[in-house]
C-alpha cells in the first residue's frame, strides 16, 4: 500500500489549507489513517486520524477546533482541512495508515505501519 501526501504550501497566519493523502496499490483491512507533523524543534506529533469504516475521528487538542479529518471512500482518500493556521503549525505532514487498530492505538505513529513522504505546511506571520 503507497499513501501519497500532497497539499502543503505557503500560507498565511489564519490562513487555510487542506491536506490530502491518496492510497493507492493494495487494500487493507479496516484501515485507519492518521496524519502526523514533524518540526525542526519537535519530535513527530499526532495530529489526527478517521478510522475508514466507521469514520470515528480522534484529534490533537491543538487541532480540535481548527482542523478537520475526512475520507472520500470512492477516491481512496483521506483529507485534513485546516483552518485558522498559526506560525507553530508549520512542519511536514505525514499520513500514515494501518489496519485494524483500535481507537486506543490511533494517535500512536508507532502502530501505523504505512507512510506517506509527508507535505511541507510553512505559515508565515
Amino acid at each position: 500500500v503507497q499513501l501519497q501526501a500532497s497539499g502543503g504550501g505557503l500560507v498565511q497566519d489564519g490562513g487555510s489549507l487542506r491536506l490530502s493523502c491518496a492510497a493507492s496499490g493494495g487494500t487493507v483491512s479496516n484501515p485507519t489513517v492518521g496524519w502526523f507533523r514533524q518540526s525542526p524543534r519537535k519530535e513527530r506529533e499526532f495530529v489526527a486520524a478517521i478510522r475508514w469504516s466507521e469514520g470515528n475521528t480522534a484529534y490533537a487538542d491543538f487541532a480540535k477546533g481548527r482542523f478537520t479529518i475526512s475520507r472520500d471512500k470512492a477516491k481512496n482518500t483521506v483529507y485534513l482541512q485546516m483552518s485558522s493556521l498559526k506560525p507553530e503549525d508549520t512542519a511536514v505532514y505525514y499520513c500514515a495508515g494501518n489496519s485494524r487498530l483500535i481507537v486506543s492505538q490511533m494517535r500512536n505513529g508507532y502502530a501505523y505501519n504505512y507512510w506517506g513522504q509527508g507535505t511541507l505546511v510553512t505559515v508565515s506571520s
